[in-house]
């Protein structure tokens, strides 16, 4: 199964009929949870609620719009002031038979006469509603299926980037692995050695190394060095199997980014190879962050 991202855009538009189309749209960027907003024309109550569980069913995380433009074409009949003309023509008439006259009425004068055409508007709203209704409420689950290809693609994207700074944080660890020895010899020399200067030679030896070594234990790094490779190998299965994995990856970044806190705390100050450590372990933190940023992005 794919990783999505939240980012996507889709679009389609439809005809309902000669006078009726709309334009449908849905949108979707990042959010901790499913924020959906829609923009609807007044009137159309039914097919919101219908949109809001069809999303519902199909999306997990993100905030999606959705927005549908209506275009109505308005439909005119001509017709003409039947009275009106009526009245004209036996005025006409009546006049030719007073005087005499001959002739025909001009139907062109009189037609072009203020009223005397007329147009009839075709308003069928209530029937114009649940034909959009039920045309936009078919066509929202390809338009989901044409976003999610969008997310896929995104996706795909995503989990490259997070490969890449995996990649790396596991050379980091490895590189801390090999040093952590000779850190923790030179520590333990340290650390004997600053003792023994400071309690004078009377001091039991035997005692001062025993502490020395519980000192040292309290420094070591392995048990880091293990969770984060631990870490390292869910955060690569996640990304294998796929799916609604976003706040199960940014869970691990946090745990990741905790042990490469505890390892810095722990390794500064020892010098020599210890600086190295110093190095890795702000790398670490630094593709931690980035892959964080990634993540928050993700389905």
């Amino acid at each position: 199964m794919p990783i999505y991202s939240m980012t996507g855009f889709a679009r389609t538009q439809v005809r309902v009929h000669d006078q009726l189309a709309f334009s449908l749209s849905v949108k979707s960027v990042n959010h901790r949870f499913l924020d959906l907003q829609l923009r609807l024309p007044a009137g159309l109550d039914a097919l919101e609620m219908e949109l809001r569980r069809v999303l519902k069913e199909n999306l997990v995380r993100g905030h999606v719009e959705v927005t549908l433009s209506v275009d109505r074409s308005i439909q005119q009949k001509a017709g003409y002031n039947r009275d009106m003309v009526a009245g004209y023509i036996d005025a006409y008439k009546q006049a030719r038979k007073e005087f005499s006259i001959k002739g025909d009425p001009d139907l062109n004068a009189i037609l072009r006469m203020p009223g005397a055409l007329q147009t009839e508007t075709r308003n069928n709203s209530e029937e114009d509603s649940m034909a959009l209704t039920e045309s936009a409420t078919r066509a929202i689950g390809p338009l989901l299926d044409e976003l999610k290809v969008m997310r896929a693609r995104e996706g795909e994207a995503l989990e490259s980037i997070l490969r890449a700074c995996l990649d790396r944080l596991a050379e980091a660890v490895e590189g801390v692995a090999s040093l952590r020895p000779e850190v923790e010899q030179r520590y333990q020399e340290r650390l004997t050695q600053r003792l023994i200067t400071a309690t004078g030679t009377e001091f039991n030896r035997q005692r001062l190394l025993e502490e020395v070594a519980v000192l040292v234990d309290h420094s070591d790094i392995s048990e880091e060095i293990e969770r984060m490779h631990t870490h390292i190998g869910h955060f690569r299965e996640l990304l294998t199997t796929g799916g609604e994995v976003g706040k199960k990856l940014d869970f691990l970044l946090q745990e990741m980014n905790r042990e490469a806190n505890t390892l810095l705390s722990k390794t500064g100050g020892v010098g020599g190879k210890g600086t190295r450590i110093t190095e890795l372990g702000l790398a670490m933190k630094s593709d931690i962050e980035k892959a964080r940023e990634q993540v928050q992005n993700a389905e």
